[in-house]
């Protein structure tokens, strides 16, 4: 009977550790979506041009590298606004050219309101079920390869096609990517560091909505 009580006792502190990640994953979530929103309305009014590719590689690499090393110092939140500040100022450009089509911004807010129930659909999927999704780790570690080199190949060569391909690749490999890390904090100590899983969760979200905005921009010709 000690040890039944003991094991229930790990039990309950696991589900009280994974929650207290999920609270501070999520509130922490919220806070970089706002403030991308701001940096990205900052780029949409300051006019500026889409970002360089090199650069944004760069920027985005480098910014994730240092969320990285310091997520366990208190310099750890200051690098997650760095990063999402930056993600958020790269965007802003490709919003400003949506929004000079004709339904430029009813694409932008369908992309958000499909963004948004899908992480919200995939979350509650992974809470409420409590199913393990931990199987999608080597298929996200494959798919991220693919990924990049399907995304470089389209760059090179200019095939719409290919690209095209590519953006739906980015929803499936984005969704895939909520589900597990949304599993790890739930069902193992495998993440229970909340700067890095809101920021897995934030790029989810980031590909999920340029890829579903592509999408939408193709489906309507423009």
């Amino acid at each position: 009977m000690a040890y039944q009580d003991t094991h229930l006792t790990h039990g309950q502190a696991r589900d009280v550790s994974a929650n207290k990640v999920l609270r501070n994953t999520y509130g922490l979530l919220a806070m970089t979506l706002l403030f991308s929103a701001v940096t990205a309305g900052a780029a949409m009014a300051m006019g500026v041009e889409r970002i360089n590719i090199l650069v944004f590689f760069i920027g985005a690499y480098g910014l994730m590298f240092l969320v990285h090393k310091t997520a366990n110092s208190a310099l750890g939140l200051l690098s997650t606004f760095a990063f999402t500040g930056f993600m958020g100022f790269t965007l802003g450009p490709i919003l400003s050219a949506y929004l000079t089509l004709p339904n430029g911004a009813s694409l932008i807010m369908t992309a958000m309101a499909m963004t948004g129930a899908t992480f919200i659909g995939l979350s509650a999927v992974a809470l409420i079920t409590k199913k393990d999704f931990s199987f999608l780790g080597n298929f996200l570690m494959a798919g991220a390869i693919v990924l990049i080199l399907a995304m470089v190949a389209a760059l090179i060569f200019n095939i719409p096609t290919l690209s095209l391909a590519v953006s739906a690749g980015f929803v499936l490999f984005a969704s895939a990517a909520i589900l597990y890390q949304t599993s790890e904090i739930v069902h193992r100590s495998g993440e229970t560091n909340y700067i890095l899983a809101t920021i897995t969760l934030y790029v989810s979200i980031y590909n999920l909505f340029v890829s579903l905005l592509s999408l939408l921009g193709i489906m309507n010709s423009d």
